[in-house]
């Protein structure tokens, strides 16, 4: 599910595989009190438990990752999903990691134990069949390319402008109907 660390390089220019909606959550926290470990820390851990969860149980929906950082402070994972419904529905489950764990941050927060110590945040996009791109010089698959899989550029088309254009079938053969 993400980037393999020693993946050999694909040479040339390739561009993500996908068709179709993308759903991408971009999904962090941020330390706002470096030596409050113990209030932090235990956020950290569970974001690393949720992605081990998801990695070993792929039927959940999620196809890809990236962890990044932003700053010393501030930790994050752009997510890539099947759908928006799929990932809604694993934020709900109550026999998942995620929502055990969101309850008792809640919790904690309405008692105050954990205000101000540790920032959280989201961002969940998803964008439609021919508003996204994406091109990658000899580069292992990575990001979208990753989760949706990487193909030799000109399948797409040579340029910016082609690549946005780009409809799989099933969207091609619908704008038809309708027209």
């Amino acid at each position: 599910m993400g980037e393999a660390v020693f993946a050999k390089p694909v040479p040339g220019r390739t561009t993500a595989d996908t068709e179709g909606d993308v759903v991408v959550l971009l999904i962090g926290m941020r330390v706002n009190h470096f030596w409050a470990v113990h209030q932090w820390g235990p956020v950290m851990r569970s974001m690393f438990r949720m992605l081990a969860e998801l990695e070993k149980d792929r039927s959940q929906g999620l196809l890809g990752k990236v962890l990044l950082t932003a700053s010393p402070r501030t930790y994050y994972v752009v997510q890539y999903w099947e759908s928006k419904e799929r990932l809604y529905a694993y934020a709900h489950a109550p026999e998942r990691l995620h929502h055990p764990a969101w309850a008792l941050l809640n919790r904690k927060e309405r008692e105050g134990k954990v205000r101000g110590h540790v920032g959280l945040w989201h961002e969940a996009y998803v964008v439609p069949e021919g508003s996204y791109e994406a091109i990658y010089a000899d580069m292992p698959a990575f990001g979208l390319a990753a989760a949706h899989g990487q193909v030799p550029l000109e399948r797409r088309g040579r340029s910016a402008r082609d690549r946005y254009a780009y409809r799989s079938k099933a969207a091609a053969e619908a704008v038809e109907e309708a027209g």
